[in-house]
């Protein structure tokens, strides 16, 4: 089925994570129409996932709450969830774009989001955004506060016992629901579209898929959240028992030119830090260590978010290199070596629980956005711009910007600043018509 949207003074956002929605508000928010496309079935990006944000502590879901809420209501922004670009034409001003607008097998504008087909499915499958660590149904919403608060049926885990159907009292749910091609005409593009986290299954040597109490940061992320898996109850997977001496690991996938990532990641520090400040939060008791390359503290209040996690939480930080992981049949602690770069030493200690920091890589499909717009990688595989001091959100494309992780690592604040830097520069194609 083909639908065509006409819009003379439009844009489209690809990727509905935090820099794409600052970008969408920006835009819309100056009179003109917004397309925003994300290919989730919501918006918020990773930062929905997160539990706290550095160096402030904040709850990432109380400064992402209201955002989805206010991108979702302005009457400017037309949101396309569970929706990906397949093909784009034209020039600054004209482009004209096909995108496909995936089956949910429930109608959008008939759903209230109350839950109703969700509680009655008796199919429960891994749930993504937990990381698989919790468990979600076959029709369902990724998070509480996810927008569109519509349902969707994965219809690789249904059974199609029709329960949920059934249940739909406003006769929502259509399996015979197709996707959609909807034709879109816009002035300018943004590329919004995020990162993905390094395979930390790449180092078999830190025992990542092998031990059970070896996990990344994001299951850290999900596990301390309140609205996780474990209602926030830090817990080793393999015992349930709380963790009393936890073990951060950085820099895992960069810096590292034999794993094809020799750049730093900009994030994984910070990111590091707070979760371990965060694990002396929950048990004031536990031991925690970092154990790190460098820590590079740049942003505003980064150093002195550092210097207390030392000096007032009591993270120990250890200069050194971690060799191979093993595990204590005894108790299931993970054995390490390491060693020691101020003092040369090589030590051998225990945890009961590793956390790897992995860095940060290029989004599965960008190759696929970047060929569709005739746009330029790095040979990291970010997005090039024209010119990283001058023109920072800028592609060699006229008429197409970037921002957020799609030219390169990002923390949240740089995501949203190059948001609206990328909002402003589109702003002048729509009010010009084209190239200025």
């Amino acid at each position: 089925m083909t639908k065509d949207k006409t819009s003379q003074k439009s844009a489209l956002v690809i990727g509905g994570g935090v820099a794409g929605m600052q970008a969408s508000l920006d835009i819309a928010s100056q009179g003109y129409r917004v397309y925003l496309v994300e290919k989730q079935t919501s918006i918020g990006g990773r930062m929905a996932a997160l539990d706290k944000t550095f160096p402030t502590l904040d709850c990432s879901a109380c400064i992402l709450t209201p955002r989805l809420s206010e991108v979702a209501r302005h009457p400017n922004i037309e949101l396309l969830t569970y929706s990906e670009v397949e093909s784009v034409k034209g020039k600054a001003g004209k482009f004209r774009v096909t995108v496909r607008r995936k089956a949910r097998y429930v109608d959008e504008d008939k759903c209230s989001g109350c839950g109703d087909c969700s509680r009655e499915c008796p199919v429960e499958v891994p749930n993504e955004f937990d990381e698989g660590l919790g468990f979600r149904k076959a029709i369902y919403i990724p998070f509480p506060q996810a927008t569109p608060n519509v349902y969707a049926i994965d219809r690789e885990r249904c059974i199609q016992c029709k329960r949920c159907q059934k249940t739909c009292e406003r006769g929502a749910i259509d399996f015979e629901m197709t996707d959609q091609i909807v034709e879109l005409q816009v002035g300018a593009i943004i590329v919004a579209t995020g990162y993905k986290l390094f395979d930390v299954s790449q180092y078999p040597r830190l025992g990542y898929g092998k031990y059970t109490n070896v996990i990344t940061a994001m299951e850290y992320e999900r596990l301390i959240n309140a609205a996780g898996p474990t209602q926030g109850h830090l817990i080793r997977l393999s015992d349930g028992r709380v963790p009393k001496n936890i073990a951060f690991i950085q820099c895992v996938g960069a810096r590292d030119v034999a794993k094809g990532v020799p750049y730093c990641s900009r994030v994984c520090c910070m990111y590091g830090i707070k979760n371990a400040v965060m694990a002396r939060e929950h048990d004031p008791e536990a031991r925690v260590t970092v154990y790190y390359a460098d820590i590079r503290a740049f942003g505003k209040g980064f150093e002195e978010f550092y210097e207390m996690a030392k000096t007032r939480f009591g993270v120990d930080f250890v200069k050194g290199r971690v060799g191979e992981l093993s595990e204590n049949p005894h108790n299931q602690n993970l054995v390490m070596s390491v060693e020691n770069i101020l003092t040369g030493k090589v030590s051998e200690r225990e945890h009961d629980l590793v956390v790897i920091c992995p860095g940060l890589q290029p989004p599965e499909g960008l190759d696929t956005i970047a060929n569709a717009l005739g746009l330029e990688r790095s040979i990291d595989g970010y997005l090039n711009v024209e010119d990283r001091f001058a023109a920072p959100v800028e592609t060699l494309v006229p008429g197409v910007f970037t921002c957020g992780c799609a030219d390169g690592p990002k923390d949240i604040p740089d995501s949203v600043t190059a948001g609206s830097a990328a909002a402003m520069k589109a702003t002048i194609i729509l009010a010009v018509g084209g190239v200025a």
